[in-house]
């Protein structure tokens, strides 16, 4: 009797620790899935504020050029109108072509102001545009953060066993901050510089003389 306690006792333990072995596996990986779900939420976070630095320099950068460009008002109306919607973007997947096609937008401003020197000279012009190709290469950065963030979060969420408690908990996979193209995330270059690339010299070296023919043989000597 005393041994058939015991057997039970022992098997009971044994079935009571496997439970408590597999839940607290199960809750590390839960834990693991939240970590990673709010690194990539702060990571985004982080994007979203050299966005919104980006935006509120567009309206100066804009006016800036329109005290030298007036009549170029569909050039300021694009920039405008496609700021707007970049703001107005929802997720990382509809920020990124929002994004795309601003860039696009401040790529055609800055050819505009490459036809006005007296505008490109001012410090306010060249202060805006250094403020901006700063913050761009700030988004470039927070960029690629958020992507490696969302990366790791996206694999665990399809690969075993964490896809199996995903699948529980209703985690879902997040969006990558991608454009249309990659070149269109660097800030606009424009080159202001007027000198054109000289054109290659031409070849001085004399063309090959053309063969003469042999001289005819001297007559000999009369006697």
């Amino acid at each position: 009797m005393v041994l058939a306690i015991s057997s039970g006792l022992i098997v009971a333990i044994v079935v009571i620790a496997i439970v408590a072995l597999l839940a607290f596996v199960l809750v590390g990986m839960y834990n693991s899935l939240v970590q990673k779900r709010n690194r990539a939420e702060n990571a985004w976070a982080q994007v979203d504020v050299q966005l919104k630095r980006r935006h509120d320099l567009i309206p100066n950068l804009v006016e800036t050029v329109k005290g030298y460009a007036a009549h170029e008002r569909g050039t300021f109306d694009e920039v405008t109108q496609a700021r707007t919607a970049a703001q107005q973007a929802q997720g990382p997947q509809a920020q990124g072509a929002a994004e795309g096609l601003l860039t696009q937008a401040l790529g055609r401003l800055f050819a505009v102001a490459e036809n006005y020197p007296q505008l490109r000279a001012t410090e306010n012009f060249q202060q805006l545009q250094a403020q901006l190709s700063e913050t761009e290469q700030n988004i470039a950065i927070a960029r690629q953060v958020y992507n490696d963030t969302v990366l790791t979060y996206d694999n665990a969420l399809q690969t075993v066993p964490t896809n199996v408690i995903a699948g529980i908990f209703n985690f879902r996979p997040r969006e990558y901050f991608q454009t249309e193209d990659a070149a269109e995330r660097e800030a606009p270059q424009v080159s202001f510089s007027t000198d054109a690339a000289a054109p290659p010299a031409p070849d001085s070296t004399p063309p090959p003389a053309a063969d003469t023919p042999p001289a005819a043989p001297s007559p000999p000597p009369s006697s």
